[in-house]
């Protein structure tokens, strides 16, 4: 049986002094979560809470980072409307990268065989040249390989090959095909 009243956070590491994670919740709340338009200022003052921006990165309104400082998101990278990086641990995103529109990416949670409900916290890597869908969760401890599509609405977790794409069904199975580059896409109909 759980019992929450025995969870307890004291060993988790935020990573930054509270007066600064303070000035980020705020700033954050205000400006980068905002409506407003514009990239610029918000890899700007991600820059400066510690996140790794490069170059000619791509940020769209109501954008979400729980701890800056445990991003990092290399050059030519879009981040979609909406998308949330809900990072206890670190979060890396390769170049030439598309995270899109309410995607999810979660390093926490939660070890249910104890019954101290005990924080799990593992990173995520999305590797150079792939796409997260829109509406996707990856959870902690995934790593995209390079050029890998993970399809609008999947759920994933784990190590997910290079060069594959990755959808799910209505009866949550999960299938796997190659990404073919450089040659027209084939609509169903």
């Amino acid at each position: 049986m759980m019992k929450l009243a025995s969870f307890s956070s004291r060993n988790f590491d935020r990573g930054a002094p509270r007066i600064k994670e303070a000035a980020w919740l705020f700033l954050s709340g205000v400006l980068v979560e905002s409506w407003l338009p514009g990239s610029g200022w918000r890899c700007w003052l991600l820059r400066r809470f510690g996140a790794t921006v490069g170059e000619r990165v791509t940020i769209k309104p109501r954008f979400r980072v729980k701890f800056p400082w445990r991003l990092s998101m290399e050059d030519d990278v879009w981040i979609g409307e909406a998308v949330w990086i809900d990072n206890l641990g670190m979060v890396f995103i390769g170049h030439d990268t598309c995270i899109s529109q309410g995607a999810y990416l979660c390093t926490g949670s939660h070890d249910w065989a104890k019954s101290t409900f005990d924080l799990i916290v593992r990173p995520i890597v999305v590797s150079s040249h792939a796409w997260i869908g829109a509406m996707t969760r990856l959870g902690p401890g995934t790593h995209v390989g390079e050029g890998a599509v993970v399809t609008m609405g999947t759920t994933v977790s784990g190590n997910l090959e290079a060069y594959q794409v990755f959808a799910s069904s209505v009866d949550g199975a999960k299938s796997a095909k190659p990404r073919r580059l450089d040659k027209p896409v084939q609509k169903d109909i």
